[in-house]
């Protein structure tokens, strides 16, 4: 799609969750005399906190997905292209065709890159031999099939090294599936285990005794420092690169019957090229309280392609927003002082139908609950939790988070 323009006031790469609610909020602070151009290739946007609800056959597939078109806010010019690279030394983004965008203000979400092909074999047996995930809008489904299929045998649920999107989705995967085979009496028959890359169970050490109590309920076989490396789907045979107590590493061999990946997950290669990205990491180096680019001061990043400590979940992303707006308009002169981002991030971790610990943490795994605790207890299941995460988010997904309606999560304005 040509650009109406070649330069624009504010250019947003990325019209995921962070793009959009970004956009939005711009438009609800100053909602006149702008010129704003997402830069996005997709056609289909996805609500994809939801996925995980639609491998537990609780949600469908299609309630999660809108047309891109009708998510754009009023007033911001969609430029459905692909991004090339980034010149920031001349404020022009480079589109796939080598047109060029040019800005005031720059902002970059465009999330990252579920990178399939870094487990060898697993791109060629997605989708069948019972291999899926659900982080993918149309495996999400299969999920649900290959667990109301399963009435016995082995399943491996797995999660690679951080940095992940939504670190707690791996284990929503494996816990729901598990309340389904003991709901229909099958649990005591199938043989679980998760494979976690790491070495913890979750991040922040609170929840993690609630979590435990799951583990043990299902007889989950955790093993921890074991990474997929490879997959066979036609032998049903999943390869592990494992690391001892001692530090030693070798390879393990399990069989399956259904497998659950989740891939490792990197910057897009459009970022890692870019002189915006961490030449150790590759993702955009950006400070963490204003999210303001740390060379370019007219370039900020925000959602899952940021640098920051925080987690990368949508529920970051809705608190990021805001900020970002308030700073980019004050780039423009158009606002007083400086927005903080305070590391916020949330994970409602399902585990069982009906119940959720509802994990919300600041940077350095500071816990901050939203609820007080004699409604909302994060540390322990909620029903509660549950109604929020299957009635309410979705609605302030799409009618709050994506119309700039920021409701509890206005930031704080403090002095530069």
């Amino acid at each position: 799609m040509t650009p109406q323009k070649s330069e624009y006031d504010i250019v947003i790469v990325g019209a995921g969750a962070a793009g959009i609610a970004t956009a939005a909020s711009i438009l609800k602070r100053h909602p006149w005399g702008l010129s704003i151009a997402l830069i996005d290739p997709a056609g289909m946007h996805y609500y994809q906190p939801g996925w995980t609800m639609v491998g537990a056959g609780i949600f469908s597939a299609d309630s999660t997905a809108r047309t891109m078109q009708s998510r754009i806010p009023e007033g911001v010019e969609w430029i459905k292209a692909g991004v090339a690279a980034f010149e920031p030394e001349r404020n022009a983004v480079v589109l796939a065709d080598a047109q060029s965008v040019k800005y005031r203000q720059l902002i970059v979400c465009p999330g990252l890159k579920l990178n399939w092909d870094g487990v060898e074999g697993l791109s060629d047996t997605l989708g069948r031999n019972g291999v899926t995930s659900n982080y993918r809008f149309d495996l999400a489904p299969y999920t649900w099939e290959l667990v109301q299929k399963l009435r016995g045998g082995k399943a491996i649920f797995t999660q690679p090294p951080m940095p992940i999107k939504c670190a707690g989705a791996p284990q929503k995967a494996l816990y729901l599936s598990a309340d389904h085979w003991r709901s229909s009496g099958v649990l005591a028959d199938i043989d679980i285990t998760f494979a976690n890359a790491g070495a913890v169970l979750f991040g922040v050490a609170a929840y993690v005794p609630a979590l435990m109590e799951y583990i043990k309920a299902y007889d989950v076989d955790l093993q921890f420092n074991h990474n997929l490396i490879a997959v066979d789907g036609a032998s049903r045979t999943a390869t592990f690169a494992r690391t001892g107590a001692d530090g030693a590493k070798d390879q393990v061999i399990w069989e399956f019957d259904m497998i659950h990946v989740v891939p490792p997950q990197i910057a897009p290669d459009f970022i890692r090229s870019s002189p915006l990205a961490d030449a150790a990491s590759g993702w955009v180096t950006i400070d963490p309280a204003s999210m303001r680019h740390t060379r370019f001061d007219n370039v900020y990043a925000l959602g899952d392609v940021g640098n920051t400590a925080n987690a990368k979940t949508a529920a970051a992303a809705r608190m990021q927003a805001p900020v970002v707006a308030h700073n980019v308009l004050g780039g423009l002169g158009l606002a007083a002082g400086e927005s903080h981002y305070n590391g916020y991030g949330a994970c409602p971790l399902t585990v069982e139908r009906g119940k959720i610990v509802l994990a919300e943490f600041l940077y350095g795994g500071k816990v901050a609950p939203s609820f007080p605790s004699w409604l909302i207890d994060g540390t322990k299941p909620s029903h509660l939790a549950w109604l929020l995460k299957e009635k309410v988010l979705p609605m302030l997904y799409w009618q709050g988070m994506l119309k700039g309606r920021e409701l509890l999560f206005q930031p704080d304005i403090v002095q530069k």
